[in-house]
């Protein structure tokens, strides 16, 4: 596959100038890159989809995933790390549930890309 390129190399810039205003700084470039990473494991997703539903367990999340509880607790503290799920204690109990309404959104917006008929 060939790659599509200018043939002449041309600046614009006014073009330039009024983009680079605009980017995001480089520290908010590596946060976003880091949120990113959370959706790239299997089963943070399988959790996050649970937690659309409704606030759940830790019991009730390895039973639904049928995982072992270290397994789901391991990526549960790196969903909580990164500010992607909290979590309420009700006695011996632990509850997780999203920390705000914008996990979902990303995650609908990566499924109904990929669901997209090409």
């Amino acid at each position: 596959m060939s790659s599509i390129t200018c043939e002449v190399v041309t600046l614009h810039p006014d073009k330039i100038q009024r983009i680079e205003q605009q980017l995001p700084k480089q520290v908010q470039f590596q946060e976003l890159s880091t949120l990113f990473k959370m959706f790239s494991d299997p089963t943070r997703l399988k959790i996050l989809s649970v937690l659309f539903h409704e606030e759940v367990c830790v019991c009730d999340l390895t039973y639904i995933l049928k995982a072992s509880q270290s397994a789901i607790s391991h990526q549960l503290s790196i969903l909580r790390q990164n500010r992607l799920v909290t979590y309420r204690r009700q006695g011996k109990n632990v509850f997780y549930s999203l920390d705000d309404e914008h996990i979902q959104k990303i995650y609908d917006a990566g499924l109904a890309h990929i669901l997209e008929k090409r």
